[in-house]
């Protein structure tokens, strides 16, 4: 970007007097010296974890709670290492840095459910901006009922509702306007995407106070606990939001223990279009791995968080 043009005095013969101006030279010189002190402390704050970096919005918080250990990639990617015959992708942010993991597949995948939660996200953005109404019918029922039934129960028909009432140009919109290529149309996702979009989720980013907690709550004590819940330790919050279809099975997930908080999204896909027996267990493992390097081991009978 290039500097900001400098503007000088009006008339001609202006001069700044000799000693005026080596005091301006000597000041400049001062102020650059900060200025450079303070990029590198910053560079050097804002070094992300090992793996594949991918940018976050300015406003989550730089400073991450928690590094991960160069041990957590070899880990992965030994589990990644033994899914065959089918797809398999990991991405992992802390809640409050600044930079995203990615292990194995990086590119998109058929995101199946878990972009409900995107569209939740864009029915409660318009909510807050006088566009919907949460008590406004809704096929059989009214908004709210629709919410909660797409996430909690990943009903089909009331995403469908849902996407409706948003308008699907419009979902195109939002997503990019959070910072995600996606089209409702076509339905697929990078796990660094559906990461960010969590991360933006659970930081405040999208939606007010109220609005939030009550997504979150809705991705608790869901119809399918058995991927990365049933993972997780003991004491470790988790709200997630599950993808079935076909070939396609995936968990994407905020997990909070102890003032840390990451989100963990594992997304696996057979592309022969049917499920194999090891992508539920393979996303259990990694969810173990990813908590027992990141979080202090649980005691049994510790306080939850």
């Amino acid at each position: 970007m290039p500097a900001d043009p400098v503007l000088r005095p009006a008339g001609r013969h202006f001069r700044q007097p000799r000693r005026v101006r080596k005091r301006l030279v000597a000041l400049f010189s001062a102020v650059v010296l900060v200025i450079a002190a303070t990029v590198g402390v910053a560079a050097v704050r804002s070094m992300p974890f090992s793996g594949t970096t991918l940018p976050v919005p300015a406003a989550i918080q730089e400073t991450p709670v928690a590094v991960a250990p160069a041990s957590l990639q070899d880990r992965i990617d030994a589990v990644l290492g033994e899914a065959t015959g089918y797809r398999a992708g990991l991405a992992l942010a802390d809640v409050s840095g600044d930079a995203a993991l990615t292990f194995g597949d990086t590119e998109a995948f058929t995101a199946a459910s878990t972009a409900k939660i995107i569209t939740a996200a864009a029915y409660y953005h318009l909510v807050e901006t006088g566009k919907a109404d949460l008590d406004a019918p809704l096929g059989d029922y009214d908004a709210a009922f629709q919410l909660e039934a797409m996430v909690n129960q990943s009903n089909n028909d009331s995403w469908l509702l849902l996407m409706d009432a948003v308008g699907y140009p419009e979902l195109i919109d939002y997503a990019a306007s959070i910072g995600v290529t996606y089209d409702p149309e076509e339905n697929r996702l990078t796990p660094a995407e559906m990461a960010l979009v969590l991360k933006r989720l659970y930081a405040g980013d999208l939606l007010d106070e109220h609005h939030t907690a009550q997504l979150l709550g809705y991705m608790q004590e869901t119809n399918n606990e058995d991927l990365i819940p049933a993972g997780s330790q003991a004491g470790v919050e988790v709200f997630h939001k599950y993808g079935e279809l076909g070939g396609a099975l995936h968990d994407a997930a905020v997990l909070s223990y102890r003032g840390s908080a990451f989100v963990l999204v594992i997304y696996t896909e057979n592309p022969g279009g049917t499920e194999l027996p090891g992508q539920s267990e393979v996303i259990r493992k990694l969810t173990g791995i990813v908590e027992e390097t990141l979080f202090p081991p649980v005691q049994p009978g510790a306080p939850g968080p």
